[in-house]
C-alpha cells in the first residue's frame, strides 16, 4: 500500500520531507497571492457574472490552500474541512446563478 493510503485507513502516520513541505507551502503561498489578486475582479466586475466566476476561484484557490498546507504540515485531518469548504463553494455558486436569472440578469 502506498504512504496515503496507509494514512487513510488508519495506519502508520506518514511523514514529508522538509524539502517537499517548503515546495506545498510555496505552492500555497502562490495560490494565495493569486487569490489576493483575484479579489480585484470581485470588487470591479464588470459584469456580475465577473464577479460571481472570480468569488468562485478565490474558493476554490482556498480549498487549494487548506489541502495544501495540511498535507505540508500532516494535519491530514483538514483534507476534511477542506472537501466541505468545496461543498459549500459547489452550493454557494449555484445558489448565487440562480438568484442572478431569477433578477433577470442572464449567465
Amino acid at each position: 500500500m502506498t504512504p496515503f493510503l496507509l494514512a487513510a485507513a488508519g495506519g502508520p502516520d506518514v511523514t514529508v520531507s522538509a524539502t517537499l513541505s517548503s515546495i506545498l507551502l510555496a505552492a500555497a503561498a502562490a495560490f494565495t497571492l493569486f487569490a489576493v489578486v483575484l479579489l480585484y475582479r470581485v470588487v470591479r466586475g464588470p459584469t456580475t457574472q465577473d464577479r460571481i466566476v472570480a468569488i468562485n476561484v478565490v474558493g476554490t484557490n482556498t480549498v487549494i490552500v487548506i489541502a495544501l498546507v495540511s498535507v505540508a504540515l500532516g494535519e491530514y485531518g483538514y483534507l476534511d474541512v477542506a472537501l466541505v469548504y468545496g461543498l459549500l463553494n459547489f452550493v454557494m455558486s449555484i445558489a448565487v446563478s440562480k438568484i442572478t436569472v431569477e433578477w433577470g440578469g442572464v449567465l
